[in-house]
């Protein structure tokens, strides 16, 4: 039976090699639920959210991995944010007339940044240039210039769930250049149509039937925004006590939306006056719409 929202880990027995599956569907459309994203800018989102739900999971850190597309095309900006415990979030901007393609044509000439925060506060950021037809081959090239692991994923994503596939080779193993290559090959049969419809038993079932794999327990995933009072008020505080009253003079009070969640931040002047008072929070005026 399939089930969504699960991120599943499995082993190639004797070969060197791990992988993971994910499928997304109520975390798909509580996204979905937030911005009328046309089809192509639509699937890239749910393909780069599926990507980062596997990519968090292998790095065995407790933290955020943060996937940025910035395009000089019509999809201008893709960001796509996943924690160590699950929880993921995402959004896409777009500008002008969107037209049936591939993910170059859509970004156009731009940039794939990665960024590793541990909740230590250790930081780490990789940039590659938006390269290949499609969000996997862009991954790949990631990999194989910044974390020098062999890591294969297919991806797909429409207007119901978002799914995607990753073999990697064992950090630290000897390669097995055949059984990679056989692996990978194997891979390569998937359809968008598999991914997002079958039950992961099924779907390694039909891929390697003739390999020995042993599948782990799986670990939900969900839609869950970070955004906060607190990060708001940090924000805030930068722009400094002049600025901030000016904006309270002109429209009365400062509204700040989430753009991952939609969540509204309202601060009035007496927020403004307690916000630079005193290194603590103003509790009182504030609203959450």
């Amino acid at each position: 039976m399939r089930q969504a929202d699960q991120l599943y880990r499995f082993l190639f027995e004797n070969q060197h090699i791990r992988g993971e599956f994910v499928q997304l569907d109520a975390t798909w459309h509580e996204v979905l639920a937030r911005a009328d994203y046309p089809a192509p800018v639509r699937n890239a989102l749910g393909e780069a959210m599926a990507a980062a739900a596997l990519l968090v999971a292998t790095l065995k850190i407790s933290g955020s991995l943060t996937m940025q597309i910035r395009g000089e095309g019509p999809m201008h900006l893709l960001v796509v944010q996943a924690f160590s415990d699950g929880s993921i979030r995402g959004l896409a901007r777009w500008r002008g007339e969107i037209l049936a393609g591939t993910l170059s044509r859509l970004a156009g000439s731009g940039q794939l940044v990665m960024t590793i925060e541990r909740e230590e506060g250790e930081r780490y950021q990789g940039i590659v240039p938006l390269a290949g037809e499609h969000l996997n081959e862009a991954l790949q090239l990631y990999f194989a210039q910044s974390e020098q692991l062999p890591t294969r994923l297919w991806l797909s994503a429409d207007g119901e769930a978002a799914a995607g596939l990753l073999i990697q080779a064992l950090p630290g193993e000897r390669e097995d250049e055949d059984s990679w290559n056989r692996v990978s090959r194997l891979g390569e049969t998937v359809t968008g149509e598999e991914l997002r419809g079958l039950d992961v038993e099924t779907l390694l079932r039909r891929l390697y039937h003739e390999e020995t794999l042993r599948l782990f327990t799986p670990s939900p995933v969900q839609f869950r925004c970070t955004c906060s009072r607190e990060k708001i008020i940090n924000t805030l505080r930068r722009l400094g006590h002049a600025e901030m009253s000016g904006i309270i003079a002109e429209r009365g009070q400062i509204d700040v939306d989430c753009e991952f969640c939609g969540a509204r931040y309202s601060f009035d002047s007496v927020d403004v006056g307690a916000l630079f008072a005193t290194d603590g929070f103003p509790v009182e005026s504030d609203t959450i719409q």
